[in-house]
């Protein structure tokens, strides 16, 4: 065991107990795709997300590759991937845990007044609270305050201090949303129009309304790969309307307004449209 790499004895201490866990590269990033789930490949999101549990031999996809099975730590991919780690991350949601991630010291000054007490593990910047119960992972629910426990993984800094106490209510109350509203886009998006004065070569109006309006419903109807819906649908939209000017910025806050009521944030909105123009050349 000693000539193990120190973060792999660390993971096989906490498999050992129940908690999933996968190496962390330098800038606590996880590994890249393999060959086999590069570029979509596998239907995830590259060092992200894919649709289910991984199944591949490799570290791909984050929170989806942690695992409990030494056997599987301890295979050649992996131990290739402890070799260049620097860290090890866990997937809370998979432990039964809740993390509360308070990433400066207003944000913890909140946690004291408003959570319940629970373990707490000190951060760079920050602190941990982490409770008993799985929920959803929801990003900036506050000002510094994150929830990673589904489809989220976190850096382990240790057990911290304090009895672990049952996920409260007050912790679930953040992640919900209120109604959404039709907005613009968070950031101004030019399209490129047509050459040839950017004319409309759908001749109605109504075409491009009825593509709007099955697009929201693509979005609206996703029971999973919500990301993956999202991307692929601002993909369509902007493939069929994206060139020949007739695509507003109303339009875009309709797709944008389905997306967020499904849980998707502001930023994961603009970044889904921004890779969606770049992968057609606009």
């Amino acid at each position: 065991m000693s000539a193990l790499p120190e973060p792999l004895r660390t993971a096989l201490t906490l498999a050992a107990t129940g908690v999933p866990v996968l190496p962390l590269r330098a800038g606590k990033a996880p590994f890249g795709n393999c060959r086999q789930c590069a570029n979509h490949a596998c239907g995830g999101r590259p060092n992200m997300k894919c649709a289910g549990l991984c199944r591949c031999p490799g570290v791909c996809h984050a929170w989806a590759a942690a695992t409990t099975d030494p056997a599987v730590l301890t295979s050649p991919p992996w131990t290739a991937a402890w070799r260049r780690a620097v860290s090890v991350a866990y997937h809370p949601g998979a432990a039964g845990l809740t993390l509360v991630d308070l990433d400066n010291a207003a944000a913890v000054d909140w946690a004291r007044e408003n959570l319940p007490a629970t373990r707490i593990v000190e951060t760079t910047r920050g602190e941990h609270w982490i409770y008993r119960g799985a929920m959803s992972s929801h990003n900036a629910v506050r000002p510094g305050v994150d929830i990673k426990s589904t489809m989220a993984y976190a850096r382990w800094l240790g057990h911290g201090t304090g009895t672990m106490t049952a996920l409260p209510d007050a912790v679930r109350a953040l992640a919900v949303k209120k109604p959404a509203t039709v907005r613009s886009a968070p950031h101004p998006v030019t399209l490129p129009v047509a050459a040839g004065g950017g004319e409309c070569r759908h001749r109605t109006p109504a075409y491009l309304e009825r593509g709007i309006a099955m697009a929201e419903q693509r979005i609206t109807e996703a029971r999973s790969a919500v990301h993956a819906t999202v991307f692929g649908t601002f993909l369509a939209v902007l493939s069929a309307h994206g060139r020949c000017g007739c695509l507003t910025e109303a339009h875009i806050a309709q797709l944008f307004t389905a997306a967020q009521a499904k849980g998707e944030s502001a930023r994961h909105c603009t970044d889904a449209w921004t890779n969606a123009r770049t992968a057609l050349g606009m």
